[in-house]
């Protein structure tokens, strides 16, 4: 029984079991009254700690120093793959000048991650698999009835010919049951595959709730998310019922054409996202998007909008200036920029932290606990727009100092990891001059940018392969150029993008199909965008200085 939800059993001594608990070992995981902290820590044993009970299992354990066995590893050294150091280990020669990363912060950001993977495994991808576990299911309730349905179509066709076709039909009716087994095989086939991947994300989340709760830093360091293997969907399969063809009686051909059975026929239909299945239904969307809320943020220009997380939003523009705001509108907090110039763009990392770029010093900084720290810095290019992806990396576009090229570089951390330039014809993806070109990521991890100067959203895959352009809808009242900025995606991989001069967005599907605009809601000069968690529409007006918060979703 849990001791702390409980209101009918009171908290007991683990030694005595009788007096109420005041405290805890933190390091022997112990109940203790303030009677037997004396007896518990009188065994000399120098590694006990008593804290209150309410603050209990908050003392990391730290591995041992292999090398100093009677130290603590509170540090990582990251020339030599991230090993565990102790202090005497750091001043030894064996790791002179190499650098060092707090356990505790690695500690942190590996605890947001497992707290961020059990969130997706239970939100999108477990849903995912209960959905396809359902379908399979009723393709099997529905098997029988499919196939009583062919076997009465037979039997019709049967009754208009003599008793000597007997034979024909029972043999085919042999032949319909056989494919009726295979049938039922390759479903059940299939519905063992998904229960059995089911019964994994069950123990994978299991195991990640027991290391949450855990305080042990070698089991939560050593955490491998699975969030990759298991959104890598299977296929969808749907097996399609074999058609019995009645033909015209001919009594001198009678075993021909008496009629066929199609061989069974079994579709696997391609997952495309590995998260979250798109589904662009019209009836998803509302009749009219609603306005929600208008805060005003006090900047005169406007340009970004990002999501703390369901309770605080961070907004720049064209000062020195990056505030941050409750749902409510009232200002929580104001960081200036390091350079003294406004922020090109600003994003949450995946630790928490805030981003922002800094183009005039050719800089990406991180602000950590209040202090900013440089985080890229640049030779030759300046950064423009960020995007932090679903796995943690940095998406940032850069042009480059003469304003006659642009690209993207993924970063993890500050160590570049790809760059994407060139289509697979040598030709560059994106316009070529310093115009702002506004960055997402979607959900099956296409990468799309809204590029301004060529008037197109242009999206290409991880791998930087070109997928798709949209330049624009056709329409009679929206006649002003395809000039776009902001730029974001909702959950079910649709992506929306400010068309500013026409006081308007886009809302496309995953394969760039316009599906609607959003034009309502008194918009005027949309520019930064941003999807919460909650569906719900962030948008920048650049010259109003407001950010409207909008449902477009049902």
């Amino acid at each position: 029984m849990d001791l702390i939800s409980s209101a009918q059993d009171v908290p007991r001594c683990d030694l005595c079991e009788t007096l109420i608990l005041h405290s805890y070992c933190d390091f022997c995981h112990v109940n203790l009254c303030t009677s037997c902290i004396g007896n518990h820590i009188s065994d000399g044993y120098d590694k006990h700690k008593i804290v209150p009970f309410k603050e209990r299992r908050s003392t990391l354990i730290y591995p041992k120093c292999e090398t100093h066995p009677h130290k603590n590893c509170k540090f990582q050294c990251k020339d030599c793959n991230n090993s565990y150091v102790c202090s005497s280990c750091m001043a030894s020669e064996q790791h002179g000048r190499h650098k060092f990363v707090e356990v505790t912060e690695v500690f942190k950001t590996k605890k947001y991650n497992i707290k961020k993977d059990t969130k997706e495994l239970e939100n999108h991808i477990s849903p995912l698999y209960e959905e396809m576990a359902l379908d399979l299911e009723t393709q099997l309730a529905n098997l029988d009835g499919g196939y009583e349905k062919l076997t009465t179509t037979m039997s019709k066709q049967g009754e208009q010919w003599h008793r000597e076709i007997d034979i024909v039909i029972n043999k085919m009716k042999t032949q319909i049951n056989d494919i009726k087994v295979k049938h039922r095989d390759i479903l059940k086939k299939h519905l063992n595959v998904i229960k059995q991947i089911q019964s994994l994300i069950k123990q994978t989340l299991q195991a990640i709730r027991k290391i949450e709760k855990s305080t042990e830093v070698s089991s939560t360091i050593d955490y491998t998310s699975k969030i990759k293997e298991f959104g890598k969907l299977p296929p969808k399969v749907k097996v399609s019922l074999p058609t019995f063809i009645p033909i015209p009686i001919d009594y001198e051909r009678l075993c021909s054409l008496f009629g066929q059975i199609t061989p069974l026929s079994t579709n696997t239909e391609e997952n495309v996202s590995s998260l979250n299945r798109p589904n662009t239904s019209a009836k998803e969307l509302l009749d009219e998007p609603e306005l929600v809320a208008t805060i005003q943020t006090g900047h005169e220009i406007i340009r970004s909008v990002t999501c703390l997380n369901e309770e605080k939003i961070w907004t720049s523009g064209e000062t020195n200036d990056i505030k941050c705001f409750n749902m409510e509108g009232s200002l929580l907090q104001t960081i200036q920029t390091k350079s003294g110039k406004w922020p090109y763009d600003i994003a949450v990392g995946s630790d928490g932290d805030l981003l922002y770029t800094d183009g005039t010093s050719k800089t990406v900084y991180k602000v950590k606990n209040g202090q900013t720290e440089e985080l890229i810095r640049l030779q030759g290019w300046r950064p423009s727009q960020l995007c932090v992806t679903f796995t943690g990396d940095l998406l940032v576009t850069m042009y480059s100092v003469a304003r006659t090229q642009s690209k993207v570089v993924r970063y993890s951390g500050s160590t570049e990891k790809q760059t994407i330039q060139f289509d697979d014809h040598g030709k560059p993806l994106y316009s070529g001059n310093g115009q702002i070109k506004y960055i997402t990521e979607n959900r099956n991890h296409d990468i799309c940018l809204a590029d301004s100067e060529a008037g197109a959203v242009v999206v290409v895959n991880q791998d930087g392969k070109l997928r798709w352009r949209y330049n624009g809808h056709p329409s009679v009242t929206k006649n002003q150029s395809f000039k776009i900025f902001g730029i974001t995606t909702d959950s079910k991989c649709r992506i929306l993008t400010a068309h500013s001069d026409n006081h308007c967005i886009h809302l496309l599907d995953q394969n760039g199909q316009f599906l609607r605009y959003i034009d309502n809601c008194d918009l005027e000069y949309p520019f930064g965008l941003f999807v919460d968690n909650n569906e719900n529409l962030f948008v920048c007006e650049l010259k109003k200085g407001n950010v409207k918060k909008i449902k477009y979703l049902k």
